[in-house]
């Protein structure tokens, strides 16, 4: 079975590469599925964020028609505050406002992980709960201005500068940076993907 990430994120791809604890039979090629992520009206967070994993699975499926046996690993990260899904800042401005409502508060961190294979397509999700420290105007301006915030859902890496922020943590690092390693390990084995 070849395995495939459908996803171009450094991040994801450095996760992925862990699972395989440095073994040289352990490898995988990407690809760049092109999806609407827009929720449909009433969409609760958690089945958003599944829908997404497993329509990048799928859509990376599609493009490895020429391949022998593809199983094609998609992942989404959305962070929720209070019931509201905060996803990538749209400019510098939006980046502070999402801080300012982060700042002193919990939210949740949800990554749904999927494996499409052309039979099948399996989904798991996994919730964190994280707490930030208060953040002082300096502290965020100084953050946006570092551009980290810019790719992120959430307006914040934990694995970067933003770490500073996290006060705790409840549940799974690896959710929080995009691709929950236990679980996606779990599915690579239900796969024979060992």
């Amino acid at each position: 079975m070849n395995l495939v990430l459908a996803s171009t994120s450094p991040r994801r791809k450095e996760l992925l590469t862990h699972i395989g604890l440095g073994r040289a039979d352990f490898s995988f090629t990407q690809v760049a599925p092109d999806i609407d992520e827009t929720p449909t009206k009433g969409e609760l967070p958690r089945d958003y964020v599944q829908r997404l994993a497993a329509e990048k699975a799928q859509a990376g499926l599609a493009l490895c028609s020429g391949m022998s046996q593809p199983a094609v690993l998609g992942s989404d990260t959305i962070v929720v505050l209070e019931n509201e899904i905060l996803g990538k800042p749209v400019d510098e401005a939006d980046a502070k406002r999402v801080l300012r409502a982060l700042s002193g508060k919990a939210h949740t961190v949800m990554t749904a992980v999927a494996l499409a294979k052309a039979d099948h397509t399996s989904v798991r999700l996994v919730e964190t709960l994280v707490r930030f420290c208060e953040l002082s105007d300096a502290d965020i301006d100084a953050y946006v201005t570092s551009k980290e915030p810019m790719d992120k859902a959430g307006s914040y890496g934990i694995q970067g500068l933003g770490g500073c922020f996290v006060e705790s943590i409840e549940g799974s690092y690896s959710c929080v940076v995009g691709l929950p390693l236990v679980e996606t390990r779990e599915l690579l084995s239900e796969a024979g993907i060992r």
